[in-house]
């Protein structure tokens, strides 16, 4: 099955309809393959983006743009979709997928994009209607209908997640109570100044935050309101929940099929998995870094994008690449916030103007490992470009002097790395 991609007789199987399955297959095309080309998804749905399910979705759903490619794009390009069935098993030595309705499918190289799935919460769960785990479109569009000014949200987890539905819910009017197990905002995602603001922020709004609540009873009053209880004792009383405890991945296929797994399917520097011949990118992809040998995950839009566009090129032409640098943003009551590279530094320093707009960067031994923006996210593509690159923290009051401009400051810090 050595057939030469451009050939025409290859096929290419994409499994997973998320953004790094759907990129990955418009990028084979783009670059070339002319072969027989699959996508596969669970969802009904075309492959959309998922950071709007959060935030426009909820907030302006008849405006709001999730879909990546028209059903027309896939047709043109000659890509053969199967959206709405699940692949039900993996033979990586026969080379064949079957899908759920019974088809199967034989391939010679194959891209695992199966993402991940909000982590089941069964203290919750168990409360059925009223429950939400925002992580589909479908699970959006069914918040969405049950959001209204008044109602009492509970958002059970205050990560990226849980904070963009709070600040969602508000715009909307509802009375909103953020339950946190931890100490903090964003615990994993920001750095403790950060935290801090988005505590403020969200208070400023009317958001009641309670930290420290372990949860460990869940049930209704009389009235049919749904009632959590902390094992401090406290009580939250509320007519909807929105829960996000982080995910767990769609690996069963690879695990099944003996692919090494390993917190993520485990990948090397051109994507390819642990058989020839099967890659794996997006959420449930865990890539080896050429530069320090170490494995690493990301479940950001950014990681599906590129390294969905980097393993389509690597099943043509075998080149390698690195992992990108972590970046994520996240959109509250107006405000855009930017975080890249690394959290834990020793001390930030922060360039800002008479605006409010500001670029925070991380510093650790004398390099730049770290950056933030909020509402500058112009600043943002310099900025990734000094993490990427470690540059040395050099003159620093011309790195904070707002009126210089950070992308010549950038390119020649960089050059100095």
């Amino acid at each position: 099955m050595e057939n030469s991609p451009a050939s025409g007789g290859a096929c290419f199987v994409v499994v997973g309809g998320g953004q790094a399955g759907a990129v990955a297959a418009t990028t084979l095309r783009r670059l070339g393959f002319d072969g027989r080309l699959v996508l596969i998804g669970a969802e009904r749905h075309l492959p959309y983006e998922r950071p709007p399910l959060s935030k426009e979705v909820l907030v302006s759903p008849a405006s709001a743009k999730t879909t990546l490619f028209s059903a027309a794009d896939y047709a043109q390009q000659r890509i053969e979709c199967r959206f709405g069935v699940a692949v039900t098993a993996l033979d990586a030595l026969a080379r064949t997928v079957t899908l759920a309705d019974g088809e199967c499918i034989g391939f010679d190289k194959l891209l695992l994009a199966t993402g991940a799935q909000a982590r089941p919460y069964p203290l919750l769960d168990g409360l059925g209607e009223g429950v939400f785990a925002v992580r589909t479109l479908d699970d959006a569009e069914a918040l969405r209908a049950r959001l209204r000014a008044g109602v009492r949200l509970l958002v059970v987890g205050g990560g990226v997640i849980g904070l963009e539905v709070a600040a969602s819910a508000r715009g909307l009017g509802a009375e909103v109570c953020v339950i946190e197990r931890g100490t903090r905002l964003m615990n994993r995602a920001a750095p403790l100044h950060l935290s801090q603001a988005l505590l403020d922020l969200h208070l400023a709004h009317g958001v009641q935050v309670a930290f420290g609540a372990e949860l460990t009873w869940a049930g209704r009053d009389e009235a049919g309101a749904i009632v959590l209880e902390a094992a401090d004792g406290r009580r939250f009383e509320g007519d909807l929940v929105v829960y996000g405890i982080g995910v767990t991945l769609n690996d069963g296929l690879a695990r099944q099929a003996g692919l090494a797994v390993d917190d993520g399917i485990l990948t090397d520097a051109q994507g390819m998995t642990s058989v020839s011949g099967i890659y794996a990118a997006g959420d449930v992809a865990r890539q080896r870094d050429p530069r320090t040998g170490r494995h690493q995950r990301q479940e950001t839009w950014s990681n599906a994008q590129h390294q969905g566009e980097h393993v389509a090129r690597a099943m043509l032409d075998g080149s390698s690449f690195a992992p990108d640098l972590p970046w994520y943003w996240t959109d509250q009551y107006g405000h855009n916030i930017q975080v890249a590279g690394e959290v834990e530094v020793d001390r930030w320093l922060t360039r800002g103007d008479a605006a409010g707009r500001r670029t925070q960067f991380g510093v650790r031994d004398g390099r730049i490992v770290g950056a933030i923006t909020v509402d500058n996210g112009r600043e943002m593509r310099p900025a990734r470009q000094l993490v990427a690159a470690a540059a040395p923290l050099g003159d620093a009051d011309a790195l904070l002097d707002p009126t210089r401009d950070l992308r010549k400051l950038a390119t020649a810090l960089a050059a100095t790395a």
